[in-house]
């Protein structure tokens, strides 16, 4: 297993990741971090280092630049901008598909917070690319009901039991996204799942998920 920093080039920026690659993986997960999260964010390591013990590649990427994110942390604006959002991890999208340890493997999504909305947009943007989306504590509505419409990947919503607000705006984007979805609920969770092992049901989820949808695109 290799793990190493890039730089992801898109067309309006450069964008810091982490790769972690291995021969034989199954797929590659892009994540897409919201509300002020990164890729150090102990969550996003947990999850990843879950979805590798199950075979699954992972980059883990900032959709902001250094100058934005430092904006963003005063104002908060910019890890709302869905079009932004949207366009950096479509971009990554596109390089994975490009890079040479990465091209020829399915490509699938883990969205977080307004990360989820990006996800689903660039699955809708990507259909023959990406395969599967998973939201953890997520904004899917906020992708618009145009998009959500036209997503063919399967896609997961994971949602805290104790939050409330997210889960019933879950619950109504889910009626809207075209291709399989099913929404699972951590019981008691709160909206960053730091309830005892309520991150780990989450990592399991998530793994089950993109081991079965991606199992059966291959047959």
């Amino acid at each position: 297993m290799t793990a190493r920093d890039v730089t992801v080039r898109t067309p309006d920026a450069e964008l810091e990741g982490q790769l972690t690659v291995f021969p034989g993986a199954t797929a590659v997960v892009a994540f897409a971090h919201g509300s002020g999260s990164s890729r150090h964010s102990p969550r996003n390591q947990a999850v990843a280092r879950g979805l590798q013990r199950s075979g699954i590649a992972t980059l883990l990427l900032d959709l902001l630049t250094f100058d934005e994110e430092r904006v963003d942390n005063v104002t908060g604006q910019q890890r709302f901008d869905i079009d932004l959002l949207t366009r950096r991890l479509t971009g990554a999208v596109d390089w994975l598909t490009a890079q040479d340890e990465t091209a020829g493997v399915p490509v699938a999504l883990f969205g977080a917070s307004t990360g989820a909305a990006a996800a689903l947009r660039t699955a809708a943007e990507r259909p023959d690319t990406v395969q599967a989306v998973v939201s953890r504590g997520g904004r899917p509505d906020l992708a618009g009901t145009a998009a959500l419409q036209v997503v063919r990947a399967p896609t997961l919503l994971i949602v805290g039991g104790a939050d409330t607000d997210v889960l019933k705006l879950n619950e109504e984007a889910a009626d809207w996204i075209g291709g399989p979805s099913r929404i699972h609920v951590v019981p008691r969770a709160t909206h960053l799942f730091e309830e005892e092992g309520a991150l780990e049901e989450v990592t399991d989820a998530a793994s089950d998920w993109f081991t079965t949808i991606l199992g059966e695109a291959e047959r």
